[in-house]
This record gives structure tokens, C-alpha cells and sequence, in this order.
């Protein structure tokens, strides 16, 4: 989900940053971890509310 004014890149680096690894497993379920390890951003993966706290945080 690519939001307005932000490099998705950029928010995903921004994201792994705030998160640690455990943090990421457990905000993901099975499938999405392994989209995740596959190389999906967690940007494609959180939902908007999910996003939105974790960015909220900055």
C-alpha cells in the first residue's frame, strides 16, 4: 500500500528499523512471514492501522 509523498522503500527500512525480529513474526502470520522472508516489504504486509501506529511512534 504506497502512501502519498513516502518511497515505500523508504518506509520499510523505516519499519524494520522500529522493529526487532520477533516483533516483525509476531505482527505477521504464517503466510506473510514467508512472503516477508521471500522479499515482500512489510509496507504490502501491515494493514493501514498497523502502519499507521508503527509510524505514529516516529
Amino acid at each position: 500500500m504506497p502512501v502519498p509523498g513516502y518511497d515505500p522503500d523508504d518506509l520499510d527500512s523505516e519499519l524494520e528499523g522500529k522493529l526487532t525480529d520477533g516483533e516483525i513474526r509476531d505482527r505477521l502470520n504464517d503466510e506473510e512471514y514467508e512472503r516477508y522472508e521471500n522479499g515482500e516489504s512489510l509496507v504490502g504486509l501491515l494493514d493501514d492501522d498497523e502502519l499507521d501506529d508503527l509510524l505514529d511512534d516516529a
